[in-house]
């Protein structure tokens, strides 16, 4: 029987404890990141009272307050120049800024006017509409527990649609805004913090000139407001951003598809707490509706998974093209 040398044994050792350290911190780092948006609804519910503009317009202006330094600490400055040089990365990032502060606009006014469940369902449906553009804009097949999975999810909205009597506009807004602009920046050649640093920077300049309008007319919360309104709208730059830079130290760290798994944590907890601290209603129609949405989601991570352990020389599954 062949054995390694001792000094090749302690080198793997080293490697593997080494590897799995890496794995620990990188799931921490997703547990933070997703955790946190995944309570996300009990900040904006404590700033009810401000209009979601305004705190949209802390979000931006406080985020770029604290991003430029980490940006500057990288001093990484000619990948950046380079990087914003390239009138294709400047309008697709121009293109995600509209996409992202819809986004995040949408999700407030959701928070605020207690509809947090059916916020939920559109985050638990963006990882299949995720799915559904990369089929339909960047030509990537679909397996056939993937076609299974976004069908499942199409019953769930259906049946809502049908039981309600109106499509769940919010959600799926949520879902495909959210979905096209990962869509976007998967092909800006930029990283997470500077794209998020510019796209921050170019809606700078507007949401300051909004907040010094509600200020000179006395509408804004921010310097009339109570001593917690101002710190909470003051913390709108590190609740934005935190858990932004922790999902990214996450990805590099963590296999995809454990990562898949993660991002099921913020719906999750969106979902339980607008029916168990918010008191929103989960009518029979609704709970069918998530019921088929979350056997998609159970679908499509159970093939991801088994197609990420697959032997390379195993036989490849039809596709749909």
């Amino acid at each position: 029987m062949t054995t390694g040398t001792p000094g090749n044994t302690a080198v793997a050792l080293d490697t593997d404890a080494s590897a799995r350290a890496r794995t620990r911190a990188g799931v921490l780092f997703g547990v933070g990141a997703y955790g946190l948006w995944g309570v996300f609804p009990l900040y904006f519910k404590a700033l009810h009272q401000v209009a979601p503009l305004e705190i949209l317009a802390h979000r931006v202006i406080w985020s770029l307050v604290l991003l430029l330094p980490l940006l500057l600490r990288r001093r990484d400055w000619r990948a950046a120049v380079q990087a914003l040089r390239s009138r294709r990365t400047l309008a697709t990032l121009v293109a995600t800024t509209l996409l992202i502060v819809a986004n995040w606009l949408m999700y407030i006014w959701a928070v605020v006017n207690n509809h947090v469940v059916e916020a939920s369902l559109g985050y638990f449906i963006n990882p299949l509409v995720n799915v559904l553009l990369g089929f339909v804009f960047l030509g990537e097949r679909l397996r056939r527990w993937q076609v299974l999975a976004v069908l499942l999810a199409v019953v769930g909205v259906t049946y809502r649609t049908y039981g309600s009597g109106q499509l769940p506009v919010l959600a799926l807004l949520l879902a495909t805004t959210f979905g096209s602009y990962g869509l976007l920046r998967k092909t800006a050649r930029v990283d997470a913090l500077l794209g998020l640093t510019v796209e921050t920077a170019v809606l700078a300049p507007l949401a300051l000139a909004f907040l010094g309008y509600q200020m000179y007319h006395g509408r804004a919360a921010f310097g009339t407001g109570s001593a917690g309104t101002h710190v909470l709208l003051l913390a709108a730059g590190v609740v934005t951003a935190t858990p932004l830079l922790w999902f990214t130290e996450a990805a590099r760290r963590l296999r995809l598809t454990t990562l898949g798994f993660l991002q099921y944590l913020a719906p999750t907890g969106q979902f339980l707490l607008g029916v168990l601290a918010f008191g929103e209603p989960l009518t029979r129609g609704m709970l069918v509706s998530f019921a088929c949405i979350w056997a998609g989601l159970v679908v499509y991570s159970l093939d991801t998974t088994l197609r990420a352990r697959a032997p390379l020389s195993a036989e490849p599954e039809p596709v749909v093209e």
